[in-house]
């Protein structure tokens, strides 16, 4: 049974001290691995950064390593720390290195330490004064700078899955000397299902859960402690969701939410649109959205398209969530349901050849004459279009010297199929005569 004095959350008693006992990651730390082999001959090559979501086991396995290389290990919050101390650390690690002894200093959640912090750290990472172990929940591509990437193996870490959970909760269950072992604790398979799978492959929120759940539950008439379902809802109440408005998350999302749309996979859409709505997602972000995507990929093969998604932004401005939810996900499944078009892309082939040739002069008869360019010629020899049968007349309206040029290319789809058809045989009879 744990120490009476031992008033640490069960994640932090559970943690695990060898190799053996950590779960996941097979891709980084399974037998015969890289990084696994530098451990076990205690030839760690270099400075190392964990990246990956919270709860898998990134400060344990740095701290295994320590243990494992019979290091000095020094532990820092990046929220908590600042210059001085890295220079306190700095100093340690120099007696020990005298002392043939080598230093690995985790800086978790490394990501919120500045420029000039992680600039005090690159002399000394170089110099091989110490072995950096960064953990971050953030892309470090991002938000470590370039000079101490550059020195450092970058493993990223995956969530742990459910089969992964389940078996850390059944060893807290029978650990005596650390976990719940002392407890006649048990759980119904809908509760083993539930915490695993909310979890959302954090096991340190699963043990934690665990524990409250086990702790808050009174025994029955045989003096057992049998968490039911209930039980395990009450002690974790809502899936941890991963997911940072400033991150990756929020990248990776909208690009499935996008993607979706484009390839009319509502199911999915609707999924991915429930995702960051549950994650609190800015829904005008969301809207803006919705309203590119109306134009840059559905276009006129459905104009109404553009018209629901402009609706459903202005329906949460004046509404707002929850209830906006309902005109976001109208015009997701609108969206996601019309006919594709990508034709509207036709005015950055126009940008294009301005960016390349710079903007041609507007031919005369199609400048204003309004002003004093009438006595200038402009606007003679115009062909006013309403004048003529059909309200069309052959005319040319680019520069001369752009004349051959065609940007705009109408899709197969929907309505610009009938839209262009008319145009195109126009253009047709031209490119002929």
């Amino acid at each position: 049974m744990a120490s009476p004095l031992d008033t640490r959350p069960l994640a932090a008693r559970m943690r695990p001290s060898s190799l053996e006992e950590f779960v996941g990651q097979e891709q980084i730390i399974g037998p015969g691995r890289l990084l696994r082999r530098a451990i076990e001959a205690d030839r760690l090559f270099s400075s190392l950064i964990f990246w990956g979501p919270p709860g898998c086991g990134k400060t344990t396995l740095a701290q295994i390593i320590a243990g494992v290389t019979r290091s000095h290990f020094v532990s820092l919050s990046a929220v908590l720390s600042g210059v001085k101390d890295i220079r306190e650390v700095v100093a340690q690690a120099e007696k020990k290195r005298l002392q043939q002894q080598r230093t690995i200093v985790l800086i978790d959640e490394i990501h919120r330490f500045n420029k000039a912090q992680q600039d005090a750290l690159l002399p000394h990472v170089e110099a091989g004064t110490l072995i950096l172990i960064g953990a971050t929940t953030e892309n470090p591509y991002f938000e470590v700078i370039a000079p101490l990437l550059s020195r450092a193996r970058v493993f990223v870490f995956q969530p742990l899955t459910e089969e992964q959970i389940r078996l850390l909760l059944d060893r807290a269950l029978r650990d005596r000397q650390r976990g719940l072992g002392t407890f006649p604790a048990s759980l119904t398979d809908d509760a083993w299902r539930y915490l695993a799978r909310m979890a959302g492959g954090d096991g340190r929120n699963a043990l934690n859960a665990l524990e409250l759940a086990v702790l808050s539950t009174p025994p029955d008439a045989e003096g057992n402690i049998v968490i039911h379902l209930e039980e395990a809802q009450e002690s974790m109440q809502a899936r941890v969701l991963l997911y940072d408005r400033d991150g990756d998350a929020h990248y990776d999302t909208i690009s499935a939410f996008i993607k979706s749309v484009r390839g009319s996979a509502v199911d999915a859409a609707l999924y991915w649109l429930a995702c960051m709505i549950q994650a609190g997602e800015d829904p005008k972000f969301i809207a803006r959205r919705l309203l590119i995507l109306a134009s840059e990929d559905i276009g006129l093969a459905d104009p109404e398209a553009l018209v629901q998604a402009v609706a459903a932004a202005q329906a949460l401005t004046w509404v707002g969530l929850p209830e906006a939810q309902y005109h976001l996900a109208q015009a997701t499944i609108y969206l996601s349901l019309a006919p594709k078009s990508n034709s509207t892309k036709a005015y950055f082939a126009a940008l294009d050849k301005v960016k390349e040739a710079g903007i041609a002069p507007v031919p005369p008869y199609i400048k204003d004459p309004h002003r004093d360019g009438k006595a200038q010629g402009h606007g003679q020899g115009y062909k006013y279009p309403h004048n003529y049968p059909g309200h069309y007349v052959e005319q040319a309206y680019l520069p001369v010297e752009l004349s051959a040029e065609n940007f705009y290319e109408p899709g197969e789809q929907g309505r610009e199929k009938q839209l262009a058809s008319e145009w195109q045989a126009r253009r047709a009879r031209k490119t002929i005569d």
